[in-house]
């Protein structure tokens, strides 16, 4: 289970484990929480109180500071899960859905022709038709795009990265994705 770290402005910055977002709670650097309570942690006893330390964790914390990045200048990382989780799946020539396992990472404009690796020149394809398409592009293979590739957004690329989100993370993640994006249901 992991916990969204957000600036104190409200900028997604990471996701971080349960033991991380203590630490931030211990050190006060927690400016705000959002979300259900996810866990509890019992700590030491006081030595003149003799009360017991209780953290509770909230699935959603803002921490005090400013950023060192502009998250807006950060460029996604592509993996093939996350250009998978971007086009959903879904086969950008043949159009059918499938699993990971069948699918690849196919660039447009192919490597051997001095193509690029990076989102605006990979989509998703079936083996089948990235083996159809080969070293060529779709226009010379005859193979039309049903859809067109785009860079997620700093919050689809929090939403591509984490496969283990929790409703109200998602519903504060969705609140904020552009209307083009494809990750709207």
């Amino acid at each position: 289970m992991k916990v969204l770290k957000l600036s104190a402005q409200g900028l997604p910055q990471s996701w971080i484990s349960l033991e991380e977002a203590v630490l931030h709670y211990a050190a006060d650097e927690v400016r705000w929480e959002m979300g259900a309570e996810i866990a509890v942690f019992h700590g030491g006893h006081n030595a003149l109180t003799g009360r017991q330390s209780i953290v509770t964790v909230n699935s959603i914390i803002g921490t005090k500071g400013v950023p060192a990045i502009n998250p807006f200048e950060l460029y996604p990382t592509l993996t093939n899960p996350k250009l998978f989780a971007r086009d959903r799946n879904v086969c950008a020539y043949c159009g059918n859905p499938f699993h990971e396992d069948e699918l690849t990472r196919e660039h447009i404009r192919p490597l051997a022709q001095q193509g690029r690796d990076h989102w605006m020149n990979v989509v998703t394809a079936c083996r089948s038709c990235n083996h159809r398409k080969g070293n060529r592009t779709p226009e010379q293979a005859h193979m039309a795009l049903l859809y067109t590739p785009y860079v997620p957004s700093l919050w689809e690329d929090f939403i591509l990265r984490n496969r283990r989100i929790l409703a109200d993370q998602m519903e504060f993640l969705m609140a904020h994705l552009p209307k083009s994006s494809r990750l709207h249901a």
